[in-house]
């Protein structure tokens, strides 16, 4: 190895004109994008990948006996050129792909599992692994390399260290299958939102709608070679704005059908199959590493253990959202009989009546709130919360340029000593190359083995891009959306541990949103609501009257929110709680499912399992998507501890926030760091309270 290549482990092999071949000078090493085509990302790949293979030979060859420095922090060190390149390229594939980079990953993904099933199944390392964690207390670790030891030893047990030469060999056969599968399942998904395109052409089509939803259309048909018309699109931020407002009930209908069908439309883009195959293979997998069912094995490496635990609470708050719902829905079919509509509520009906019963009772019209709403200042009462909070200073780098034209960097530094703490990148606006929803990811993880490393942080969401020159405008949930994205982005930012693989997010799937839920609580105070709500054309600052409605409506609709949510983590624990299933069809499955809670008709899931990407995209929420809600038990409770001061920038409660939950990744369990926080693990009670679901 030369003194090159041990400086600047990221640099790989490759000819010169290919960016991953040498270290990055660009300013704070942000990747440069303008240099990187798809034609140089399989090319690093494979370099980096051998790169890898040969660093855990060398762990594997060394003749020293194994301890902590030589095998644990060795395997950390390793596939950082790896990470950087994946670290690009799954970026990419997320927030602006193209058909190059698709076929990319789907040439990927089955390769990378086998990359990664060779490491953990490899008998040579888990031996060094196994005999460092043999001697336990005697190595004299600190806590955070005490909890790298033991979530690495756990890793490879997860992952079949301990199974036969044949099980490994199934197991890893397993692995490669579920990667190319949920690939496909993600791809077909975006082929399914970007294809579809609801085009209207004369004005009777836009009829009820307003301003800015009609201008956010007529940019969608733009974009779409449309000049001229109106495209009600598969984004969030079109489809549930034109269910909102339209009084085309027809129109309505055709566009929610399309939306609830994403991934069941037959052909290539077809979900079904996927999703009968990857229940299947997970059940298989508990099964040969010693679990019951696939929910059994998420479950026991997260806070709630077991599925009875999951189950109990989404039970809990299934029975009385259901009543809720139940009263929601018999007092829009009221509104609707008044205006003519004899028939039942049906799925496309709810959001229009909803809003038109939300604007009766509480005087609260989206369309008179979204002018205070514009992105710029709602992102700008992010930043500042953030400063308040946790002492941060966001500065716009205009100079560095992004993957996009539409994205947006900031520098982040410490107010008090300028420390730079980070990059963040901001992408907002809905396109085709882009996946729907909205998320936090990075470039680049923090870590401090072998010298500061910080943090490249990208939240990616899709709200409507509007015309040249105007202001962005959001609804209420997008700006939540804003703020819940940006407290995964501070997770990440203020990461402050050693290691990479505890840095940051790396906690417990359910315990990973806390941080992101709790943030949310920010924005609907009347500190941030009063100096950052300011119209859009006017400049005059939100009126009282309207926050005070903003807050009378607070627990609004919350039957409806609750149960489309709880139905989707029901269907998903389920699926992955099916023993030994043979041949699921995975709608009638579905099906079932909701018929044994008792689904209102009136209301469908959040997201159908033929495109529920959060589950069957990977394994990410698979048996997890319950963790928003076990998260927000947390992030009620979490926020009243402000609350009790009298003051929801308290320095010292932000203070026990940031060192206990925020900066400190996964260097202890979730439920010691809570209490840590907190004093206290908490109860249901706040989170029923918060959706006006208490008794």
């Amino acid at each position: 190895m030369t003194s090159a290549e041990t400086a600047y482990p990221e640099a790989l092999p490759l000819p010169a004109e290919n960016p991953f071949a040498a270290r990055w000078e660009t300013p704070f090493r942000l990747p440069p994008f303008a240099a990187i085509k798809p034609e140089h990302i399989r090319p690093a790949f494979d370099a980096a990948l051998a790169k890898h293979k040969d660093e855990i030979a060398a762990i594997v060859a060394d003749p020293a006996a194994p301890d902590f420095e030589n095998t644990i922090e060795a395997l950390e060190r390793a596939g950082r050129a790896l990470s950087r390149v994946g670290g690009v390229f799954y970026n990419l594939t997320g927030a602006d792909t193209n058909e190059a980079l698709q076929a990319i990953e789907r040439e990927m993904s089955p390769i990378a599992s086998r990359h990664w099933s060779a490491i953990m199944m490899n008998e040579g390392l888990f031996a060094r692994v196994d005999a460092v964690n043999a001697k336990g207390a005697a190595l004299g670790l600190d806590a955070e390399q005490a909890r790298l030891l033991e979530r690495t030893y756990k890793g490879f047990i997860r992952s079949g260290a301990k199974l036969n030469p044949e099980d490994k060999k199934r197991l890893a056969a397993i692995n490669e299958r579920l990667a190319g599968l949920g690939t496909q399942f993600s791809q077909n998904v975006l082929k399914d939102e970007s294809s579809y395109a609801l085009l209207i052409e004369d004005e009777a089509g836009l009829a009820g709608l307003p301003e800015f939803l009609k201008a956010a259309m007529a940019r969608a048909a733009a974009d779409r070679g449309k000049p001229g018309q109106h495209a009600v699109t598969l984004s969030r931020s079109i489809i549930e704005p034109f269910l909102t407002f339209s009084t085309r009930r027809d129109l309505r209908e055709e566009a929610f059908i399309a939306w609830s069908k994403r991934g069941e439309n037959g052909g290539e883009s077809d979900n079904r199959a996927i999703v009968a195959e990857m229940v299947k293979l997970r059940a298989e997998k508990a099964k040969l590493l010693g679990y019951p069912t696939f929910a059994h094995f998420k479950l026991d490496d997260a806070m709630a253990k077991t599925p009875e635990h999951v189950r109990g609470l989404l039970e809990l708050v299934w029975k009385p959202a259901k009543a809720r719902a139940a009263r929601e829905a018999a007092e829009l079919a009221a509104l609707a009989q008044s205006e003519g509509e004899n028939g039942p509520i049906r799925p496309w009906d709810w959001r229009h009546y909803a809003e038109k019963v939300r604007q009766k009772t509480y005087a609260l019209d989206e369309a008179v709130l979204k002018p205070y709403l514009q992105l710029d200042r709602v992102r700008q009462a992010a930043f500042d919360v953030a400063g308040k909070l946790f002492g941060l200073s966001f500065a716009e780098r205009p100079e560095l340029v992004g993957y996009h034209p539409d994205v947006r960097i900031f520098e982040v530094t410490e107010t008090a000593s300028g420390r730079h703490i980070g990059l963040f990148v901001g992408d907002y606006f809905a396109r085709a190359s882009k996946r729907s929803g909205a998320w936090m990811s990075a470039f680049r993880g923090q870590r401090k083995l072998d010298g500061e490393t910080r943090p490249i942080i990208v939240n990616v969401c899709n709200f409507a891009k509007p015309a040249e020159g105007e202001p962005a405008l959001l609804s209420l949930d997008d700006a939540r959306t804003l703020f819940h994205e940006f407290g995964h982005a501070l997770h990440g930012l203020l990461s402050d541990v050693t290691y990479g693989s505890l840095a940051g997010t790396s906690v417990a799937r359910d315990f990973v949103e806390l941080p992101s839920q709790l943030y949310e609580h920010w924005f609907l105070t009347r500190e941030v609501m009063r100096n950052y709500c300011l119209h859009a054309e006017t400049g005059e600052p939100i009126p009282e009257a309207l926050i005070e409605k903003i807050e009378k409506a607070q627990t609004f609709n919350q039957g409806f929110s609750t149960v489309e949510y709880t139905s989707s983590a029901l269907v998903d624990l389920a699926f992955h709680s099916l023993e030994a299933p043979a041949e699921v069809d995975p709608l009638a499955f579905e099906a079932e499912e909701l018929a044994r809670i008792g689904m209102p008709a009136e209301i469908t899931m959040r997201h159908r399992t033929p495109h529920f990407t959060h589950v069957f995209s990977g394994d990410g929420y698979s048996a997890g998507y319950y963790s928003y809600l076990w998260s927000e038990v947390m992030d009620a409770d979490a926020f009243n501890a402000f609350i009790e001061t009298g003051d929801v920038f308290s320095p010292a409660v932000a203070e026990k926030l940031k060192r206990y939950i925020y900066s400190a990744g996964d260097t202890r369990d979730a439920a010691e760091a809570y209490t840590l926080f907190r004093g206290r693990l908490p109860t249901p009670d706040a989170l029923l309270e918060k959706r006006g679901l208490a008794a």
